[in-house]
């Protein structure tokens, strides 16, 4: 909203730095922090008062959890108000691709809600039916897709990049947008299942961001990409402005999430959250750099599906509980030990993921 500014300059004055990207999303990225500094406590105090008991706690979850009863969940609210509050306010809402990633952010914040307000009022682990949710999450995912399918380059539309190989494009045609669909709804749950320990999920969502926000910047600038050898999308350059707004957010969030935490981001925080990663990953044409940017999210998704799996086939655990969070829990491990371990693993896999910019 506030790039129209940019009308009153005369190209050199005050008005003129809300041409730059890089301007506005430091003011996003200061919004959003604001924001949650501002409105976490009354939100809180808000959650307290209408959900009674809290987060109901799994009763066969790791036996430090029963401490935690009676916190606060749908923290999530925070984070995407933010998120919102500071995009509309700094991004140019002209862009598709803002409105793209606006989109999916949203309605996975209005599926986790619904989930996360169904358990506290019934006080169960069991929300929304997972078909029902997945059902919601399929049809979300491929609109976005779609769109932005229509709004790539031709050369580059329906077409998957493979990372490192310099030109290397695989046409997937009429399975562009089901494997866009896998790509928003994984990260999705994904990230869901990573939200398990105080601070776990917010931080690697923000490293991953902030890796994503440099990919997009990157891409949606032709001079990088011809320098660096990377498939050009004009307009995702503006992506960067929600992903400040993200990690603003994510910051506001964490001074009330940490160790122990006064809330929980709950489904509304952590499936908005994944559903952003994953339209920003299928907007800049870098799915599966994902993969690595978000390989944190990968593994705690995967040690369920080995769990489940093996479990079926031979009655016995790979794992002493899945997700993987769970394992080192029942091993022994102190919360913030795994927190600030994973943190590390995080910031380590985004910096591997970036570096696909450069190895071709």
């Amino acid at each position: 909203m506030l790039y129209w500014l940019t009308a009153l300059s005369d190209g050199g004055d005050f008005f003129n730095l809300f041409r730059y990207i890089t301007f506005r999303a430091g003011g996003a990225f200061l919004t959003a922090l604001l924001f949650g500094f501002i409105f976490g406590l009354p939100l809180i105090n808000v959650l307290r008062r209408t959900q009674g008991k809290g987060q109901p706690i799994r009763d066969d979850g790791p036996e430090g959890h029963f401490v935690k009863a009676g916190t606060p969940t749908m923290g999530g609210l925070l984070i995407v108000g933010a998120l919102l509050t500071s995009t509309l306010l700094w991004a140019r809402l002209d862009n598709p691709f803002i409105w793209i990633v606006l989109f999916v952010t949203m309605s996975f914040a209005l599926i986790g809600f619904a989930d996360d307000y169904a358990k506290v009022s019934k006080q169960t682990t069991a929300g929304v039916s997972g078909r029902v949710r997945l059902l919601l999450g399929f049809i979300i995912a491929g609109i976005a897709g779609y769109v932005a399918a229509l709004y790539h380059p031709v050369e580059l539309q329906n077409q998957l990049a493979l990372p490192v190989f310099k030109d290397t494009l695989i046409n997937l045609g009429y399975l562009f947008v089901p494997f866009a669909i896998i790509v928003i709804v994984g990260s999705a749950n994904a990230v869901n299942l990573t939200d398990g320990l105080d601070g776990l999920a917010i931080m690697p969502v923000m490293i991953a961001a902030g890796a994503l926000g440099v990919i997009a910047y990157t891409v949606g600038r032709v001079d990088f990409t011809e320098y660096l050898d990377v498939h050009y999308v004009p307009g995702t350059g503006e992506i960067l402005i929600f992903t400040a707004g993200l990690f603003g957010g994510g910051l506001g969030f964490l001074w009330y999430n940490a160790p122990p935490a006064a809330v929980f981001m709950g489904d509304t925080g952590s499936l908005a959250l994944g559903g952003a990663l994953g339209a920003i990953a299928v907007a800049t044409k870098h799915e599966l750099v994902l993969a690595i940017v978000g390989g944190l999210f990968v593994v705690e998704a995967l040690s369920v599906i080995i769990q489940v799996l093996y479990f079926k086939r031979t009655g016995k655990r790979v794992f002493l509980m899945a997700p993987i969070h769970h394992h080192y829990e029942k091993k022994g491990w102190a919360e913030p030990q795994i927190v600030i371990r994973f943190w590390i693993i995080s910031l380590i896999l985004a910096m591997i993921g970036l570096a696909t910019l450069k190895l071709r």
